[in-house]
This record gives C-alpha cells, sequence and structure tokens, in this order.
C-alpha cells in the first residue's frame, strides 16, 4: 500500500539535481521515490543518473525522449543523447523500464506514467480549458476507465495538482532549471502535494496542494 512517494520530473540528464533531490528526500525519511521519465536528452551525464537512480533504488517509467533515444529518433534535438556514448548497463537499464506502473494506496488506484497512460505525449495544462480539455482523448479515457483515482505523471514541465472529474494528476514538473526546477512529496496518507524548489543554494518549499 502506498503511502507516500517522492516526485522526481523530467530529469534530462540533471545528475547533479538528481542527487540532490534525492538527498533532499533522504534527509525527510522519504523511502519510495518515483521518476516519471524523460531521463535522457540534456547537457548532462546520462550514465552517472542512470546509476544514481538505481543506486537509490527509484521506481521509474519511459518518457518519450527515452523512447526515441533507444529507437535513434529526433537525435537532432538541442542535447540529445548518442546511444553510443552510454555504457551497456546504461542501455539496458533504459530498455528494461515500462511506460506504465501501478500502486495502491488507500486513496485509490495510483498510475505513474510519464504522459497521460501509456500515450507517453499525452499531457494535462494547468489552464487547459474548452476545446483543449474536451478533445483531450488519453485524459478522458482515463477518466472514463474509472480504474485510477491518481496520475503521477511528468511531460510537459508543469508541476501541477488538479482534478478533472475524479481523477487527480500530481505532475512532477521536471529538475531542468531552465523551465522551473522541483521536486514534490506525495502524501497518499494525509492527501496534499507538497513542492519544493531546487535553487542554486538550497532546496526550498513553495506550494502545497491538498487533493
Amino acid at each position: 500500500m502506498l503511502r507516500r512517494a517522492g516526485l522526481i520530473g523530467d530529469i534530462h540528464c540533471e545528475s547533479a539535481r538528481l542527487a540532490r533531490a534525492l538527498s533532499h528526500f533522504h534527509g525527510l525519511g522519504v523511502e519510495t521515490l518515483f521518476a516519471v521519465g524523460d531521463i535522457a536528452d540534456g547537457a548532462g551525464d546520462l550514465d552517472e543518473t542512470c546509476a544514481l537512480l538505481q543506486k537509490a533504488g527509484v521506481v521509474a517509467v519511459a518518457g518519450n525522449h527515452d523512447r526515441w533515444l533507444l529507437g535513434g529518433e529526433m537525435r537532432d534535438l538541442p542535447h540529445a543523447t548518442d546511444i553510443r556514448d552510454l555504457s551497456e548497463a546504461t542501455v539496458d537499464y533504459l530498455s528494461g523500464l515500462p511506460r506504465t506502473r501501478t500502486f495502491r494506496s488507500r486513496r485509490g488506484a495510483v498510475l505513474l506514467c510519464h504522459g497521460l497512460g501509456h500515450d507517453d505525449m499525452g499531457e494535462l495544462n494547468p489552464d487547459d480549458t474548452g476545446y483543449a480539455l474536451e478533445s483531450n482523448t488519453s485524459l478522458w479515457a482515463l477518466v472514463e476507465s474509472g480504474e485510477t483515482r491518481f496520475v503521477i505523471n511528468g511531460h510537459s514541465h508543469h508541476v501541477m495538482c488538479r482534478t478533472v472529474e475524479g481523477l487527480t494528476v500530481l505532475n512532477a514538473g521536471t529538475l531542468k532549471p531552465k523551465h522551473r526546477s522541483v521536486c514534490a512529496l506525495a502524501d497518499f496518507e494525509d492527501g496534499y502535494m507538497q513542492v519544493w524548489d531546487i535553487t542554486e543554494d538550497a532546496i526550498v518549499p513553495a506550494e502545497r496542494w491538498d487533493f
């Protein structure tokens, strides 16, 4: 039964910030750690990033950038990782990541994914309304299935807690400082999501949302 989990958003090879987030969660006594994918494609060291995830026992899923890396797609992107530069252990690790994982909490089923379910390009944004919301087929498929109460995801790089028709989406954001470097805690016992900003000098409390 899932009680609480440390949430790590899109990493994009930010190994130094990942190490700081892992140390932060360790200091809080958080034992369950989730990573929402997009581990690859960034200016940092992917071998080091994957080694940190494995050493800390982080439960991870694959994102679209990880899929593209392994499939040799979109390699003209800025800071795209070259698979030829990676260790065999890193390639094996990324190849073994599923797209989704499911957990039980006392508040309902929790789905860990990158986008929305198996759609690793799906997303829900904080300000989506009207047609943007109505046409989100991946979101409504999850809502209508009735099998999931919480989605922990990333992809959009927008840290968020938003409920749509009984489905609560907890977006873990990203470690990339270009967008907003954060980590978060989801507490399924007391029903809240706490966000921390990862600055150059510290990890600072930010938003807290109840769910």
